[in-house]
């Protein structure tokens, strides 16, 4: 068992707690949970599964409400969880090692979230497993782990894998995106000069399918004097790409090769790069990032370092009349679904 304490808010989690909760125990110390108000069996369900409750009154502020839970934990490293992720994945003796390589580090969980593409499931990693005492909590909505002493963080990977149910139903994803937007606004008003809420603004309208009003909020984002070596900076970089080639503007997407050298340090972004070349017809280009990408270890989205850059070559390679390369690349993804389909066709 872990020398962890797992640090959840919630309120009127009924649903997800108990499920969540079981395949927690096993694995952690301690599993502590702060109540918002909560009106429904939550708190009992908690009660009854040893955690320890502690009530928060709720303030309109996610990293307070983090913060809070973790200054009752037991132990000084801690798990943040939500109570709609269930663990799936987790080997302890690894993270322990880990823990011990990196103890002014941040461990990056997998996370799968379902899709209405990418044969269902979104892959990410997520920052979530670190030493309180070095980090806390900042951010009044989407808050993020930071350092204490304001230093740079050291990301590393631990083998914790969860499903995130939270968004199976794209009404609730959909009402989630519309109140996180809302608050989002309304902090924008009282601060103007964070950059940070700006990148979540764009991140709520590209949920909402707001392409053209996200790629607003991140071109304002980046306006400002980042630190490109922060994660959410390379994800607001990535996730403008990724808007831009949504609301066409693929040709403005071609200005990414002058920041190329300063944000191509992890798998995502080249491959990014791969996409607005293959959309502005720079084929033999597109090629060649998505070539490197499969080489670079460091990535954000499971697939952009292996199947869905191998299923983009395949794509370039068919459209080129080419389907025996095709082929080629379509069997390297795997069971990447999208590939079996091609596979398929083509063999048809």
């Amino acid at each position: 068992m872990l020398p962890i304490s797992v640090c959840m808010i919630a309120r009127n989690e009924e649903k997800n707690l108990e499920k969540c909760l079981e395949l927690l125990r096993p694995h952690f110390a301690e599993i502590i949970l702060a109540d918002t108000g909560s009106s429904d069996l939550t708190v009992s369900i908690a009660k009854e599964a040893g955690v320890k409750v502690v009530h928060f009154d709720w303030c309109s502020d996610f990293s307070a409400a983090r913060n809070f839970s973790i200054s009752h934990a037991r132990y000084d490293w801690v798990l943040a969880i939500d109570c709609d992720e269930y663990l799936t994945e987790i080997d302890t003796e690894v993270i322990a090692l880990a823990m011990e390589s990196y103890p002014q580090g941040i461990g990056m969980i997998i996370r799968d979230n379902p899709s209405e593409k990418d044969d269902g499931v979104m892959t990410e990693r997520v920052a979530r497993l670190f030493d309180r005492r070095v980090h806390h909590y900042q951010g009044s909505i989407h808050e993020q782990a930071v350092s204490r002493l304001g230093a740079e963080i050291k990301y590393f990977s631990i083998p914790i894998r969860f499903y995130h149910k939270g968004y199976i139903d794209s009404a609730v994803a959909k009402a989630k995106a519309n109140l996180y937007l809302e608050m989002l606004l309304m902090q924008l008003e009282l601060n103007e000069d964070d950059p940070y809420i700006y990148f979540q603004i764009g991140q709520s309208y590209r949920a909402l399918g707001d392409s053209e009003m996200a790629c607003h909020y991140y071109g304002q984002g980046l306006e400002f004097d980042l630190d490109p070596r922060l994660d959410y900076v390379q994800t607001m970089v990535e996730s403008y790409g990724y808007a831009l080639l949504d609301s066409g503007r693929v040709a403005e997407a071609m200005s990414f090769v002058n920041i190329y050298d300063e944000f191509a340090k992890r798998a995502d972004f080249i491959f990014l790069m791969g996409l607005i070349y293959m959309n502005n017809a720079h084929f033999d280009l597109a090629i060649a990032e998505f070539e490197k990408a499969t080489m670079v270890k460091d990535f954000s989205v499971t697939g952009v370092n292996s199947f869905r850059a191998f299923y983009n070559i395949g794509v370039i390679h068919e459209c080129r009349g080419e389907p025996g390369m095709a082929k080629k690349y379509y069997q390297k993804c795997g069971d990447y679904l999208l590939a079996k389909e091609r596979l398929e066709l083509l063999s048809g």
